[in-house]
């Protein structure tokens, strides 16, 4: 008789693109969130949860990577008793579920519909450094607003958000544009055609891509990519729009319209796209935002009017802006550079027009909460560590009751608190445990102790800063370790844990 084959064992890792967080990481993340939504309710937005799973067919064609629609997303096929059924996917942002739940239950939501919803979302695309499969988003949006007052609402609250999260200013700008004012540029520049948008599709989508790449590389190489094509230092080639010298230089002046304030920029705007009623109009919606945005106290210090900003989703139809990170931070190989891009957004009166055929506008930002957390981290502003919970410890296996009613009246009294659990014959391994966990206080009693009524609170932050530099006598002396009485638990330890904050 056959032996049976062993089934070998699954490889205890994680999946490519995918990363496990623990304690201080998840603790950091709710603390965050919980400082966003508290901003986004202050401005009159109601949390949604949305299914993770949407269909294909729901989810659409908008996804960020525009070369390839339909792919990067976590997609199967149902199979209901044999027969093929729809096919779903995980959502690949908050945006597009938005659209379908504001167009399947329009009749029964206010108008305008003001909604966050935050959570995990996945792309099926290559992992890198930094880029993962899956990532926590935090979004905001307006539906049914058609004015621009809804998206001067929006960079106002993105601005107020990142402040409230520990962002000061100077070390952050909303940058906002318009792509009304971008489609004026291409109109002027002949690459795009009113009467007929599907001409030039080709050459418009180079033209984005490459003006989106300024920062990475120059002006130069974006007028390359707007002629013939660019070569890169690997010898690779990149074909360009094929656009005129003429042409390009009007993109090019697009891009170099920054001014010093913001009506300066606006007014080089409006000489660029003179012509276009659909660029005038963008310039009419920039100029408005940023008299909104004076209005509130908004300054160009926190919010500025910046025609290098194009965002890469295809659907956006009006106002778009980004939040940047203007704080130099180290790269893996010791290169100061920028943080950069941490949140961005803007209208899209299109989107829900899929389900329902009819235009609605739409308007709304989404904040990466993961790099946002790492920009915080770079610079030092968050604890690496979370305070750990008090621990009770075990000296008696037999009188486990009343160390757990010790640690029942430290949660009472809102202390994080826990009985040790590990095998407590070494009482050192137990102080390890603590340490272990951060904690601040560890509690002790013997049978004396009980016997006498007292028992015994060591500060375990004061013991290792004294354990750092305290002579023999000091330490035997044990200043860390006190004796109280059994019915002052609670008060013993609150006035240590207010020593740390806590």
């Amino acid at each position: 008789m056959a032996k049976e084959k062993k089934q070998p064992r699954p490889k205890a890792e994680t999946p490519k693109g995918f990363v496990d967080y623990f304690g201080a990481e998840v603790t950091d993340r709710k603390q965050m969130l919980d400082q966003i939504a508290e901003v986004y309710h202050r401005y009159g937005f109601d949390a949604l949860e949305s299914s993770a799973v949407e269909t294909v067919q729901a989810l659409g064609k908008f996804l960020p990577d525009v070369d390839r629609p339909n792919e990067g997303v976590f997609a199967w096929q149902e199979d209901e008793d044999g027969d093929k059924g729809d096919w779903l996917a995980l959502r690949y942002d908050l945006t597009a579920p938005l659209a379908r739940v504001y167009a399947q239950y329009r009749n029964d939501l206010p108008t305008p519909y003001r909604r966050y919803a935050m959570g995990p979302v996945w792309r099926n695309e290559k992992p890198g450094p930094g880029r993962f499969r899956q990532f926590y988003q935090c979004d905001a949006d307006t539906v049914g607003a058609p004015t621009v007052a809804a998206d001067a609402e929006i960079c106002a609250m993105l601005s107020d958000t990142l402040e409230t999260v520990g962002i000061p200013r100077g070390d952050y700008i909303v940058r906002v544009n318009n792509r009304k004012v971008l489609n004026g540029v291409m109109e002027v520049a002949g690459v795009l055609d009113p009467s007929d948008p599907a001409r030039f599709i080709h050459e418009r989508g180079i033209v984005l891509r490459a003006i989106d790449k300024l920062d990475r590389l120059g002006l130069d190489g974006v007028r390359a990519l707007l002629g013939e094509g660019r070569k890169d230092d690997s010898g690779d080639f990149t074909k360009g729009a094929g656009l005129g010298a003429e042409q390009a230089e009007i993109v090019m002046g697009f891009m170099q319209a920054k001014r010093a304030t913001g009506g300066e920029t606006v007014a080089c705007l409006r000489d660029l796209v003179a012509g276009s009623v659909t660029g005038l109009a963008g310039v009419q919606e920039l100029e408005t935002i940023a008299e909104l945005m004076d209005a509130q106290g908004y300054g160009a210090d926190r919010i500025d009017i910046d025609p290098s900003v194009v965002r890469g989703l295809g659907y956006y139809t009006g106002p778009v802006y980004e939040a940047e990170l203007t704080f130099e931070i180290f790269d893996e190989k010791g290169r100061k550079r920028q943080f950069g891009s941490v949140a961005g957004g803007g209208r899209y009166d299109d989107l829900v027009k899929r389900f329902t055929g009819q235009e609605v506008p739409a308007t709304g930002v989404s904040i990466g909460v993961d790099r946002l957390l790492a920009a915080l981290r770079a610079k030092g502003r968050m604890d690496k560590t979370v305070q750990g919970p008090v621990v009770v410890t075990v000296m008696d296996r037999d009188r486990m009751s009343d160390y757990q009613s010790m640690v029942g009246e430290l949660r009472a009294a809102g202390i994080r608190s826990e009985v040790y659990l590990g095998n407590p014959k070494n009482f050192g391994n137990q102080l390890k445990y603590a340490d272990s966990r951060n904690s601040p206080v560890a509690i002790i009693q013997g049978g004396d102790e009980a016997a006498r009524g007292v028992l015994q609170i060591k500060d375990l932050y004061l013991g290792a800063k004294i354990a750092e530099s305290a002579s023999v006598e000091e330490w035997k002396a044990q200043p860390a370790q006190t004796e109280v009485p059994r019915g002052d638990l609670v008060a013993a330890v609150r006035e240590i844990l207010s020593n740390y904050n806590v």
